[in-house]
């Protein structure tokens, strides 16, 4: 079944040869022992290692709950009258299906699949890339794509890919998906990345997006027993990275890397807030250590004037007037 269709999933095992999912999983770990297969989260895949990519119909069949939950959650950072980006693959797609109730939205995508699911949305407006078709995941690659990004900028990209490590970041199998999507980060001021626990510790092949230009991770909550899930989320909260965990009904729980205060699920030290409007990283608070200045591609919008400067008075016993005032204007000339 997994040579004939690239994927597949513990629930379809069990019940084309009539037995118990745990049945099968035994089986399953014992056939990757083997190198047979690989194993994923609720089924299995053919090997590759680094350089093998499935396409959208096996990955379209794979971790569909946890996609689900992430898309839910991640639709809730998005604002109406907003500019983003959207990159391909089958959790974006899930994502852009929630966009479509967002007004005034305008999505940048180099996804046919994105794209497709917000085409009816009358009060989104869309944005297409130009390119090179690559048919294993309905994306626009190569030259065109990555000219046609130039000059944009937006408030926010969502991308997911093949895998994410606290050393690497974002990385995927294929080289023109991960030119196009650093293109597409290059353009966004803030980056979010939406990756199942299945992704959490893998590396493949071609970086997309450094551990330090991610702003916030929007994940499931890892089984009990994943150990490598729950030290690669502690990693990149240590790095920096806004944790948002979604659960089975779609809320979030939001941390960031720490010391003491009870801890995220799967995230040990972390400090969690309830709702996705809460990923915004602060200080104070029980066990929450200050967020870092995460570095963001592209030049950030200084404000002139800052308001302390503004407040600024004169010598002690110098009342309000002509000074003061000469004063705040040369700040504002500035």
């Amino acid at each position: 079944m997994v040579r004939a269709n690239g994927a597949v999933s513990l629930r379809e095992l069990a019940r084309v040869v009539q037995t118990s999912e745990v049945t099968v999983r035994r089986d399953v770990r014992a056939l990757e022992a083997e190198g047979l297969l690989d194993r994923r989260h609720g089924g299995a895949v053919l090997p590759g290692g680094f350089t093998r990519e499935s396409g959208f119909p096996q990955k379209s069949h794979l971790a569909t709950a946890e996609k689900t939950a992430i898309a839910d959650c991640a639709a809730g950072l998005v604002e109406e009258g907003e500019a983003i980006v959207v990159g391909a693959g089958t959790t974006t797609q899930e994502l852009a299906r929630r966009l479509a109730r967002v007004p005034g939205l305008t999505v940048v995508t180099n996804s046919l699949l994105v794209a497709q699911a917000l085409a009816h949305a009358n009060r989104v407006e869309v944005v297409m890339t130009g390119g090179t078709l690559r048919g294993s995941n309905y994306a626009l690659v190569g030259s065109g794509a990555e000219q046609s990004l130039q000059g944009l900028r937006v408030s926010k990209a969502f991308l997911s890919g093949a895998g994410l490590t606290a050393e690497r970041g974002l990385s995927t199998s294929n080289m023109l998906s991960a030119s196009v999507d650093r293109a597409l980060v290059q353009a966004a001021a803030e980056v979010v990345v939406l990756a199942d626990h299945s992704k959490l510790g893998t590396d493949t092949m071609f970086q997309t997006v450094p551990t330090d230009v991610i702003t916030r991770l929007v994940t499931d909550e890892a089984p009990a027993h994943d150990d490598r899930a729950a030290a690669e989320l502690q990693a990149l909260a240590d790095q920096g990275v806004e944790i948002a965990v979604a659960g089975a009904s779609g809320g979030a729980t939001n941390a960031q890397g720490g010391s003491g205060g009870p801890g995220a699920p799967g995230v040990p030290g972390a400090s969690g807030a309830s709702g996705a409007s809460g990923a915004s990283g602060g200080e104070g608070g029980p066990g929450r250590r200050q967020r870092r200045d995460v570095p963001l591609p592209g030049p950030r919008r200084q404000v002139p004037g800052a308001a302390a400067g503004l407040r600024s008075a004169g010598p002690l016993g110098e009342q309000p007037g002509g000074t003061e005032r000469a004063r705040v204007a040369d700040m504002r000339r500035r």
